[in-house]
């Protein structure tokens, strides 16, 4: 033995350690690699699952932001129909507004006409009365008869 070297203890130890390693693997790093693996995978599919969930969301808002832009849109044309309808309620009835004054104002000239005329009629015919009695006293005193007219006509016109 050279070198104070044993072949045969060295061999054991190797042995001993090449059986260790073997029996460490299959006891401990297998299962542990599994677990390991096992939690890698749980992770990867939660991360999966989030941006699964993320990705859906994102296309609902989407959806939702199209449909109120619809809706916003459908609020502004109905916001100027409602608009355009009042401003044309709003012109038929000052048109109708003007229609029954411009009647009620030829109704009262025609009504003014009338009761013109009748108070025309009527002073003429109260004047012509009175020319008549004026004349008939006249014939017979004119003086008096000028007293009587004059008379008379302030009586009318207090009336």
């Amino acid at each position: 033995m050279p070198l104070n070297i044993d072949w045969k203890q060295i061999l054991l130890h190797l042995f001993n350690f090449v059986l260790l390693f073997a029996i460490l693997f299959f006891l401990l790093y297998r299962p542990v690699k599994k677990f390991m693996d096992k939690r890698v995978q749980y992770y990867k599919d939660m991360d999966d699952d989030a941006n699964k969930k993320l990705a859906d969301a994102e296309e609902l808002k989407q959806t939702y932001e199209e449909k109120l832009s619809v809706v916003d849109e459908e609020i502004a044309q109905k916001k100027q129909d409602a608009d355009l309808l009042a401003v044309k309620e709003r012109q038929e009835a000052m048109d109708r507004a003007e229609k029954e004054a411009a009647e009620i104002v030829s109704r009262a000239k025609v009504e003014g006409e009338a009761e013109k005329k009748k108070i025309v009629d009527g002073a003429q015919a109260e004047i012509v009365g009175l020319v008549a009695k004026a004349y008939k006293k006249a014939a017979s005193d004119p003086s008096a008869a000028m007293d009587v007219f004059l008379s008379e006509a302030n009586e009318g016109k207090n009336e």
